[in-house]
């Protein structure tokens, strides 16, 4: 509905409300609607979900057409980052958010720090997804605020034609409001656990749920080690637990990301159950590292025997009581799980790698796309790997391999300064350049995002600023390493009062109180300098 068809159906309730109403203006309720397009997280998920799948569908005819998302761990932050996607690039298509667990877990306990473990309180990872829309809606409020009022300015001048252009921005404005993919770990419990939390996220506003197939009390980060898995048949009852918390509150397209961790994990908690060979619990087990036996002789107390390709195997378990896969079987076993899960639920697929190579990456998809050609990823461009470093030694390999003399160069010091100028150098800042594209186009990469980076920005920025603020720069330090920045690259900030609210808490004193509100944004607001 347009802002005038609001006006006109708004102005005949208030007719039928009779003397009661007569202070409301239809006008300004349109505007307070038009300011609050989401009225729910539940508006919100079916919206994004809808975005998703055509994004999905896009890309699927052209790999040109990928996603991306940053990691935004506050919800000023992801405000932040759409405004800024807004202003440089004129739409926010093809670009969401992340929520990490990392960062909740770092960054969002009221434990204070954690590690990326589960330990934190499941609760919060709902609660910054309110909070990252909460943020995002308050951007629609006051980017449209802008525009309702330039509005009024348009037509107490007499400029209808300036005024008709104002109204079509407002009918026809882009919201800020975007997908988010959001971790929900490993389930943080058994399946109901799963299924409960999946639910408080979805009611929050998630249209895409990420869960991995680790344990969820032995979780850990996907880039560090001693991760544990589990059977595929533990793992596909939380995908359908996620799945019918989408379908129970009628988010049928919502989005389940299934992520493996297999690549880089050596141990699982459990031996699969199996009922005949070759069956999904027969596949997992025969992944299990032990000695083949002869008789009960070669059994000793406490022993796990298993059958595994039709001979008996004493699997390998470790003090701990988690059991051992073979050395080298982490790729099969990524594939199996990727293939399983979009067999079972799943929409998308996320492969834990240890460093961004695209032809590793690529190598696994085909596999995978062998049975499931439609195959999509959402790929960590991890703040773990040391880009620089992985893409100068992935250029050193390439021309090592081709024959050319490399000999210029150590491998193992290719992170030093020096060879930042370097033809080695300036070539793997174009490999890390067109990384996302690449990989988009070669390894079926759908989507690409930064887990973590807000985490990184926000350190190194306050470290700036402290630096040179407690240090002989002093206030100099804020105003031409922040403030004058602010002022000639036009970030909204500079206008924190603006930001925060305050003209739209201006307007509302005027809707509420007519000609006796007293504002704030008036002649003595030093806003004005700005």
């Amino acid at each position: 509905m347009s802002y005038q068809d609001d006006i006109k159906a708004l102005t005949q309730l208030r007719e039928a409300m009779g003397s009661g109403w007569a202070s409301i203006s239809p006008e300004n309720a349109a505007r307070l609607r038009a300011q609050n397009r989401f009225k729910t997280g539940l508006d919100i998920a079916r919206y994004t979900a809808k975005i998703m799948r055509e994004d999905m569908a896009a890309y699927d005819a052209d790999t040109a057409q990928y996603t991306q998302s940053l990691g935004c761990w506050h919800g000023f932050i992801g405000q932040q980052k759409l405004i800024s996607i807004k202003k440089h690039f004129g739409t926010t298509k093809r670009r969401y958010l992340y929520l990490s667990g990392w960062m909740v877990a770092a960054l969002r306990s009221e434990f204070g720090p954690l590690p990326d473990q589960s330990m934190h309180e499941k609760t919060s990872v709902a609660g910054l997804i309110d909070e990252l829309y909460t943020f995002l809606r308050q951007a629609d409020a006051w980017e449209l605020n802008h525009l309702f009022r330039a509005l009024e300015e348009a037509k107490a001048a007499g400029d209808m034609a300036r005024a008709a252009e104002l109204e079509a921005q407002i009918d026809n404005h882009e919201t800020h409001v975007v997908p988010i993919i959001a971790d929900i770990d490993a389930g943080f419990g058994n399946a109901e656990a799963t299924y409960l939390l999946a639910k408080k996220m979805i009611e929050a506003g998630a249209c895409c749920i990420q869960i991995e197939n680790q344990v969820s009390d032995e979780k850990q980060c996907g880039h560090q080690d001693g991760k544990v898995t589990v059977p595929h048949e533990d793992f596909l009852a939380k995908i359908n637990a996620v799945r019918y918390a989408f379908l129970e509150l009628g988010v049928d397209d919502g989005v389940i990301v299934a992520r493996t961790d297999s690549l880089g994990a050596g141990l699982t908690q459990k031996i699969a159950v199996t009922k005949e060979p070759g069956d999904l619990g027969d596949q997992y087990n025969a992944f299990l590292d032990g000695d083949e036996i002869e008789s009960a002789a070669d059994i000793d107390n406490g022993d796990v025997v298993i059958k595994q390709n039709g001979k008996l195997v004493k699997v390998k378990r470790l003090a701990s009581g988690l059991y051992q896969f073979k050395p080298g079987t982490g790729e099969d076993r990524v594939v199996l799980d990727c293939i399983t899960s979009l067999q079972n639920g799943a929409d998308l697929l996320w492969i834990e790698t240890e460093k961004p190579h695209v032809g590793q990456i690529a190598g696994m998809v085909n596999r995978i796309r062998e049975v499931c050609p439609d195959a999509k990823l959402v790929y960590n461009n991890s703040p773990s790997f040391n880009w620089t470093l992985n893409f100068r030694q992935q250029v050193f390999d390439a021309w090592e391999a081709e024959g050319k003399d490399v000999s210029a160069y150590d491998r193992a010091n290719l992170m030093s300064a020096e060879y930042d100028a370097t033809e080695l150098g300036r070539l793997a800042d174009e490999w890390t350049q067109n990384f996302q594209r690449d990989a988009a186009r070669e390894a079926g990469i759908f989507h690409h995002l930064i887990t973590l980076p807000t985490y990184h920005t926000a350190a190194l920025s306050t470290d700036n600023l402290a630096k040179g603020y407690f240090g002989d720069e002093g206030m100099l330090a804020y105003v031409a390493g922040v403030q004058r920045r602010e002022i000639r690259e036009g970030i909204a900030t500079v206008k924190h009062q603006d930001m925060a609210g305050s003209n739209i808490g201006d307007d509302h004193k005027e809707f509420f109180h007519g000609d006796a509100a007293l504002k704030a944004g008036g002649k003595d607001n030093t806003m004005n300098q700005f």
